[in-house]
């Protein structure tokens, strides 16, 4: 991926970009991707010989699942958790905006 329409990028994401920023960013987000897919690489291949190795190891096991036992009721701590909040506005968390909106 080089071609990066940061103007459309910048438009989903809901932020404003100066043109200046636009150029930056076209030469920026293919670095940025391109290092990504390389972490990505890394992951896996790490991923796979772990995998193998912990096969090798008696007595472990993987994908190992339990039943949820010890469930609560939907909303069972709700009203706790709101009247520990800072700030609320009746059933919601009460946060500083932190984008702006166009």
């Amino acid at each position: 991926m080089t071609d990066v329409d940061v103007r459309k990028l910048a438009e989903l994401a809901r932020i404003a970009v100066s043109d200046e920023e636009v150029v930056s960013l076209e030469d920026e987000i293919p670095q940025i991707i391109r290092f990504v897919e390389q972490v990505q690489e890394a992951h896996l291949t790490s991923a796979k010989t772990a995998a193998r190795t912990f096969d090798k190891i008696p007595g472990t096991h993987r994908n190992v699942m339990r039943d949820d036992t010890d469930a609560h009721e939907a909303g069972a701590y709700s009203d706790e958790l709101l009247e520990a909040l800072p700030e609320r506005s009746g059933d919601y968390a009460k946060v500083k905006q932190v984008i702006k909106r166009q």
